[in-house]
């Protein structure tokens, strides 16, 4: 049987309805039928729905009523399939949906796949629906890697989901708990895809109302979600930031039309929120013009009432996100953190390139006499939530160095992937010197002051070592990597990758402003003692 065996997971409740239609295209995908199982899960159903999956399903699962996110879990715990594929039961998958979702797991590096809605329906609320995650996708196809996945069409790595304990039970209703398992695989770096091609057909709402309702409950978990992981308040792969500003603009819009009849700067105000909104949905609007035109008579509308609706469900939520029990593990650092840290980073970077730009023009012109080859080492490493970036530094290291690796690795001193070469042959006579008074990595607070590092945090691994990471492993990724860190200031290079995951996951866990100044403190002391250098 060539590729891998697929699991395709239906939670449902009370779906005797729409999970025919969803069964159906199910058992006639492109795939041939043995390459997959199909598994729907009964949420608690009062009508037949355990009737219709048992004639149309390869198993049935029947459970009390607990939500989704514990029905696919469920489903999951009993699939035999390398992929797991989750839809929802009134979704119609195109016919080739499986083949097209299992697709990008070719490369090895993907752990997670997400697919697109479309709608057959005439309606102009439901064509608004779709225009908008046309919108979405269109931002989502420009990038190689995304960290958001809708379980209407959404594929992961079984093991992956599996490590990650699956979806997160304190979502009870459907609500945005797929979203909260994309967050917490791509804070450990894991590889997730966008494939438009992946198509499912789905009843979008059809009122107004119904829209509302919707984003409104949406808000309201999204409180809980944003209470685990802050910084996704102002970045994903799948919002636009200008329906983030929408979220401010619509309740202040509202605020100075009730104003407005009794005070004279509350027009002003009004007129500054209007010329505001506008400005934020002209990317939207012009997308919808491209591709359905006849939306824009309602589209300014639903843009303000989506705004409102998700406000106000994000404020009830706030309110009661504290009372909710939480079942997953909260993203490290909270908002407030990462704001004071970056601007600690972008100062002392700033100073630290204006101080040490001596240091790196003396020791450049020592390079140069001592060796031939360039003054900078430019390496790609992996920082922050897996992404790559070019580490600069000071080259310590003859120029055919790479070339030269494997022949020196079997001498490393360290276990595991992560390596240290004792008397390295490749390292020059003015790079030993470099390296004992870690001056090679002066350059790197060029790197901090772009934002690909921190002045402190888990030192950033070469592309092969992340590699050959545990799911254990990769809750280092989930903080920017540092130029100095607990790794440095408690034995430098000699440590194996365990040992110092260990200390940088402590570091993560306990993390304060005090700690980080209280690393840089500690790591001229360290450098001049010279433990682990080489």
């Amino acid at each position: 049987m060539n590729g891998p065996v697929l699991s395709v997971i239906v939670p449902a409740r009370d779906a005797a309805d729409t999970l025919p239609n969803c069964l159906e295209a199910l058992n006639v995908q492109s795939l041939p039928r043995e390459r997959y199982e199909i598994i729907v899960v009964d949420d608690g159903s009062a009508d037949e729905t355990s009737r219709v999956a048992g004639r149309l399903a390869d198993r049935v699962i029947r459970q009390d009523r607990r939500g989704p996110a514990a029905a696919r879990n469920a489903g999951a715990a009993t699939a035999r399939g390398e992929l797991l594929v989750f839809t929802d039961a009134d979704c119609v998958p195109a016919p080739d949906f499986l083949e097209a979702l299992s697709g990008p797991f070719q490369d090895a590096e993907i752990v997670a796949a997400k697919g697109a809605y479309r709608t057959a329906q005439h309606g102009l609320v439901p064509r608004f629906v779709q225009q908008e995650y046309q919108h979405k996708y269109a931002r989502m196809e420009r990038r190689s890697r995304i960290d958001f996945i809708d379980t209407y069409a959404a594929s992961y790595r079984r093991k992956v989901f599996q490590d990650n304990g699956g979806f997160d039970v304190s979502y009870t209703t459907a609500s945005v708990e797929d979203q909260e398992l994309s967050f917490r695989l791509a804070h450990k770096g894991y590889a997730m895809v966008f494939v438009p091609s992946a198509l499912v057909f789905h009843r979008h709402d059809r009122t107004a109302a119904e829209y509302a309702r919707r984003k409104f409950w949406i808000g309201s978990w999204k409180a809980l979600l944003l209470r685990r992981h802050p910084d996704r308040l102002t970045s994903d792969s799948h919002t636009p930031l200008e329906q983030r500003l929408q979220l401010l603009l619509a309740p202040l819009t509202l605020s100075f039309m009730a104003l407005a009849p009794f005070y004279g700067w509350a027009p002003w105000g009004l007129a500054a929120c209007l010329g505001l909104l506008g400005v934020s949905a002209i990317s939207e609007m012009r997308s919808m013009a491209r591709r359905d035109p006849g939306v824009l008579l309602i589209a300014p509308g639903m843009v303000v009432l989506r705004a409102l609706a998700l406000g106000a469900g994000l404020g009830v939520g706030a309110l009661q996100a504290g009372r909710r029990q939480i079942v997953s593990s909260r993203a490290p650092f909270r908002l407030h953190q990462r704001a004071v840290k970056r601007a600690i980073d972008i100062l002392a970077s700033a100073l630290g390139l204006l101080l040490s730009a001596p240091v790196i023009l003396l020791a450049g012109a020592a390079i140069v006499l001592d060796s031939p080859g360039p003054v900078f080492f430019i390496q790609e490493r992996v920082g922050y939530v897996g992404q790559r970036f070019r580490m600069v530094k000071l080259r310590t290291m003859f120029a055919d160095a790479e070339a030269r690796l494997e022949t020196v690795l079997r001498r490393s001193a360290l276990q595991g992937p992560a390596f240290k070469i004792p008397d390295d042959p490749r390292v020059t006579r003015v790079g030993r010197w470099l390296r004992r008074w870690s001056l090679d990595e002066l350059p790197q607070f060029w790197n901090v002051l772009r934002g690909e590092m921190s002045l402190v945090g888990p030192r950033p691994e070469q592309v092969k070592v992340v590699e050959q990471y545990s799911d254990w492993h990769r809750q280092r990724l989930a903080v920017p990597p540092g130029l100095t860190g607990p790794m440095q200031v408690a034995g430098r290079g000699s440590m194996d990758l365990d040992a110092r995951v260990r200390l940088e996951l402590d570091y993560i866990e306990h993390y304060s402003v005090w700690r980080d100044l209280a690393i840089l403190a500690q790591t001229l002391p360290a450098v001049v003692a010279g433990k682990g250098a080489s």
